[in-house]
C-alpha cells in the first residue's frame, strides 16, 4: 500500500467534499426561500401584491438560525463531559491493570502514541461487547479516548491489536473526530428545519389547519431534501477519513496484515451472519466513532460512514484477500500463536 499517496488522496477528497458541503447549504437557503415564495403565492391566491417586507431576509435568518443553532446545540451534547463520559454512555471503563489481556492494550496504545507522536490517549474497553470493533472519541488530543471491544481483546494478536488502535489514534491525530462531530451537528440543524415544517403543518385543537400549513409544507419538503443531501455528504466524508486512517495505520505500525487481517476477520463474521457488535454500538449516532459498522444494503451505503470492508481490504492488499475466521491466528496466553496463519 502507498500510504502516503492514499493519504494524500483522502485529504484531497475529504476538502472537495466539505465545499460541496458548504455549496449545498447555500443551495438549501436558495431552495427555502424558493419554496416559501411559492407558498405565498398559493396563499394569496396568485394576486400580485408583492412580498411582505423583508420576507427573503427573515426566511435567510430562520434557516441559518435552524442549522447554525442546531449544530451548536448537538456539537455541545457530543463534546458534553469529553471523551471519557461519551465512551463511558457506551459502556466502556477504563483498562485494569490486573488483566494481562487490557495491559497489553494499555501498552499498544502507549507505544503507538510514541510512533505517531501524539500525547497517548485514555485507553477503555468495552466488556460487554464480544465483537470486533473499535472507536475513537473526544474534541483533541488532551480529551481523546481510544476503546476496544472485549471480543477485540480475547481474539486479536497483539499485532492485528497494533492494527486496529493505530486506526483509531489516527483519527485523533487528524482531528477526525472533532470533523465528525461539527458535521453530525450540521446534519441536525437540518433535520430541525424539517420539524419546524412539521410544526407549522400540525392541526389546532379543533384539527383545523391554518394558512401556515402551506409554509410548513414547503420547509418540510426542503427539510427534508437537505438533511437527505447533508446526511450523505457527511457519510462520505467520514469513509474518507477511514481511508485516511487505514493509511495512517500502515504507516505507524510499518506493515498492512495487522489492521488488514483484523479488517478480514470483520468480514467473516458478517459472511458468516455473526453479529460483530452490541446493540449500543449500532445506534446512528455513533457510527462515525467506530472501526467498522454493520454491514449495509446497497441503497445503505450512500449513508454508511464506513466504506465496505472488501473495497478497504482491497485498498489496504492491492487486491482482494479471503476472510479470516476468529481463531486464525490467535494466540495464547503466554503470547505464544495458538491458531492457524
Amino acid at each position: 500500500m502507498r500510504f502516503f499517496e492514499s493519504q494524500r488522496e483522502a485529504r484531497a477528497q475529504t476538502l472537495r467534499l466539505l465545499l460541496l458541503f458548504a455549496l449545498m447549504l447555500v443551495f438549501l437557503v436558495l431552495a427555502v426561500n424558493a419554496a416559501l415564495a411559492l407558498a405565498w403565492r398559493l396563499m394569496i391566491g396568485g394576486a400580485w401584491i408583492g412580498y411582505p417586507r423583508y420576507f427573503f431576509e427573515v426566511n435567510t435568518a430562520v434557516v441559518l438560525l435552524f442549522v447554525l443553532g442546531g449544530w451548536w446545540l448537538e456539537s455541545s451534547a457530543l463534546r458534553h463531559g469529553g471523551g471519557v463520559a461519551l465512551a463511558q454512555r457506551l459502556g466502556a471503563r477504563p483498562v485494569r491493570a490486573d488483566r494481562f489481556d487490557e495491559q497489553r492494550y494499555a501498552n499498544v496504545v502507549q507505544e503507538l502514541a510514541i510512533a505517531a507522536g501524539m500525547r497517548p490517549p485514555t485507553a477503555m474497553v468495552l466488556p460487554r461487547d464480544a465483537g470486533l470493533n473499535a472507536l475513537a472519541t473526544g474534541w483533541d488530543e488532551h480529551d481523546a479516548v481510544v476503546a476496544v471491544t472485549q471480543g477485540a481483546l480475547d481474539h486479536l494478536t497483539r499485532e492485528e491489536l497494533q492494527g486496529m488502535v493505530a486506526h483509531e489514534l489516527s483519527h485523533i491525530r487528524e482531528g477526525d473526530t472533532r470533523l465528525n462531530m461539527r458535521l453530525a451537528g450540521m446534519v441536525f440543524g437540518l433535520e430541525l428545519l424539517y420539524r419546524l415544517g412539521e410544526q407549522l403543518m400540525a392541526p389546532d385543537a379543533r384539527g383545523r389547519r391554518h394558512a401556515g400549513a402551506l409554509f410548513g409544507l414547503a420547509l418540510r419538503a426542503v427539510g427534508w431534501l437537505g438533511w437527505l443531501a447533508g446526511h450523505a455528504l457527511q457519510a462520505a466524508v467520514a469513509r474518507q477519513r477511514e481511508y485516511l486512517a487505514d493509511a495512517r495505520a500502515v504507516q505507524w505500525t510499518r506493515q498492512r496484515d495487522g489492521l488488514g487481517r483484523v479488517l478480514r476477520k470483520v468480514l467473516g463474521l458478517h459472511r458468516a451472519g455473526t453479529p460483530d457488535a452490541s446493540d449500543g454500538l449500532q445506534m446512528p449516532q455513533v457510527q462515525h466513532l467506530l472501526l467498522v459498522s454493520a454491514a449495509s444494503s446497497a441503497v445503505g451505503r450512500w449513508f454508511d460512514a464506513h466504506p465496505p470492508l472488501e473495497r478497504r481490504i482491497e485498498r489496504l492488499y492491492g487486491g482482494k484477500m479471503p476472510p479470516l475466521s476468529l481463531d486464525d491466528g490467535r494466540e495464547e496466553p503466554d503470547g505464544r500463536p495458538g491458531g492457524a496463519r
